[in-house]
């Protein structure tokens, strides 16, 4: 019986194999690594890859897409939303770490990107299939109209490159929206710094893009007694990711942070 795709779980599934090629040719699985592919549906991207990797762990929230997947020996089914998903502890009991892949549902596609930062420690590399203008906004450099907080919380830990776009005709229902294929690399030696910091920071600095940053971060630093030499005439969307970087390391070494 043909599966119906459920638009509650965002199902578009990839039909073109010319994209299935293309991306698992960008992905290059090799014989023993720990590969995890969210969201596998049909297994447009499962076949190809198992066949290259021999062995391969999915995470799928349909449980009638689970069933047919648990009948195949060479795969690991996780039946789970993956926003619950303890990737720290996959990377354990794979004794590696893991190359994280998938056709991701457009509708949590945030979500799971910041759920995963919790677990970058645990993670080689990550290819997805996004919404475009989400992959655009997570590559997008200062200056830029597409830049803002998903750019930099990710930005200042992952090297991103958006590789290829993705027609919707290529899928199954077509989506209403293009769709891109984005490389996720955790950079080498990332800087430390508390993460909820970060992200109150830059959440606050790009809640009023219009506004110079005197009326939002001036506000939030100066209610810390910081201040100093960060330049606040300026909008959000100008201040490069390092500066965001070093200023939430500076105010974690205050006194008063």
């Amino acid at each position: 019986m043909k599966h119906q795709p459920r638009k509650r779980f965002g199902q578009h599934f990839l039909a073109d194999s010319s994209y299935t090629d293309s991306i698992v040719h960008a992905i290059d699985p090799q014989p023993g690594q720990a590969l995890v592919e969210i969201g596998p549906g049909l297994g447009a991207l499962t076949d190809p890859l198992v066949e290259r990797c021999e062995r391969l762990t999915v995470i799928e929230l349909d449980r009638d897409l689970a069933a047919r997947l648990r009948r195949r020996p060479e795969l690991r089914v996780v039946e789970s939303d993956v926003l619950k998903v303890d990737f720290t502890a996959l990377a354990a009991e794979a004794g590696a770490k893991l190359r994280v892949v998938g056709n991701l549902p457009y509708n949590i596609s945030s979500p799971i990107a910041f759920h995963l930062l919790d677990h970058v420690d645990a993670i080689e590399d990550q290819h997805f299939m996004l919404q475009k203008e989400v992959v655009d906004r997570m590559a997008a450099g200062p200056g830029h109209a597409d830049y803002g907080r998903l750019s930099v919380m990710l930005q200042w830990r992952y090297e991103i490159e958006s590789l290829f776009e993705v027609p919707p005709e290529a899928f199954d229902p077509p989506p209403r929206v293009d769709s891109a294929v984005v490389r996720m690399v955790p950079l080498a030696q990332p800087p430390e710094l508390p993460l909820p910091l970060l992200s109150e920071l830059v959440t606050v600095a790009f809640s009023q893009r219009r506004k110079l940053l005197r009326h939002t971060l001036g506000r939030w630093l100066e209610a810390r007694g910081m201040g100093g030499d960060f330049d606040v005439q300026r909008r959000a969307e100008e201040v490069p990711v390092a500066e965001y970087v070093a200023l939430a390391q500076r105010v974690a070494a205050s006194p008063d942070a």
